[in-house]
């Protein structure tokens, strides 16, 4: 089922994102992973695929497994910075093959180290070859805090219109942790004519240690009332634990209370975290 039909027809969505091994040896701990949160039946679920293309196999076996066994529409992501347009064309016709009608289209980070190659230069021509190759639901990133490279957040909408006319049917944003900030960058995608449904992208900071590389990928501003409950319970693994999931989950209740009716959950391969949060949810999702 196409993602854009499940977040037109259902009154609230909860969805879930998982990341395939980076070598083979770890692909039946992930698959077990991936697994247990499938059997949550959440409305959709997201497969990662590494900038470099380097876990694009696992990505394809691990969202037809799950879409297969449990019945869950999957969204694979696929992205072209170091990718060549043959190389794109081969994984599009896989996802067709294995079933696969949702494709998150991203340009991706740069390979430390490496550099991309000149057949494509942002996400933008990616969705107009995915429209092209067949009639796939096509997902694109927004970043509610401006894009990291983007020199401004003007400039950084002005590409995001971009992406929508381009073919995107929905929009799934970065992480962020003050609510206010993705409030006001709704509003302003809505002024600059941007109409596709935009999901928010919630990561649940369960450890001291994700805290650092979670602002390194996203650039995320982190609320004073955030840092305060890393401070007071980062030291003890347990109660950080509990206190990520909670804020997590207000987090989501607030977005809903506003209007936001599609929530992503970056659950990191973490069915306790995932079977926590929906738990939470539970009435306020029926």
């Amino acid at each position: 089922m196409k993602i854009s039909e499940i977040l037109k027809s259902k009154a609230a969505t909860l969805s879930f994102e998982v990341f395939p091994p980076k070598t083979s040896d770890k692909m039946e701990d992930v698959s077990r992973q991936a697994t247990k949160i499938a059997a949550l039946s959440p409305d959709f679920m997201s497969v990662t695929y590494g900038a470099g293309g380097g876990t694009s196999d696992y990505t394809v076996d691990i969202a037809a497994l799950l879409q297969k066994t449990y019945q869950v529409p999957m969204l694979a992501h696929l992205t072209c910075v170091s990718s060549t347009k043959e190389r794109v064309r081969e994984m599009i016709a896989k996802y067709k093959e294995r079933g696969i009608e949702n494709i998150m289209a991203l340009r991706g980070d740069i390979p430390a180290g490496g550099a991309p190659h000149n057949e494509y230069h942002h996400a933008t021509e990616l969705i107009a070859d995915i429209k092209s190759a067949g009639d796939f639901c096509i997902g694109g990133a927004c970043y509610p805090e401006g894009h990291p490279e983007a020199d401004s957040r003007e400039e950084d909408l002005k590409y995001l219109k971009e992406k929508a006319d381009a073919g995107c049917d929905f929009l799934t944003s970065q992480m962020f942790f003050n609510n206010d900030l993705f409030y006001n960058f709704l509003y302003r995608a809505r002024d600059k004519g941007i109409m596709v449904p935009i999901v928010a992208g919630i990561m649940p900071i369960t450890n001291a240690k994700m805290i650092r590389r979670s602002i390194e990928m996203s650039g995320a501003e982190l609320p004073e009332r955030f840092r305060a409950i890393v401070d007071f319970y980062g030291h003890d693994p347990d109660k950080m634990k509990q206190a990520g999931i909670i804020y997590a989950t207000e987090q989501i209740v607030d977005l809903l209370a506003h209007g936001v009716k599609n929530i992503h959950v970056y659950s990191m391969n973490k069915p306790d975290i995932a079977e926590a949060i929906q738990r939470n949810l539970s009435e306020i999702l029926k």
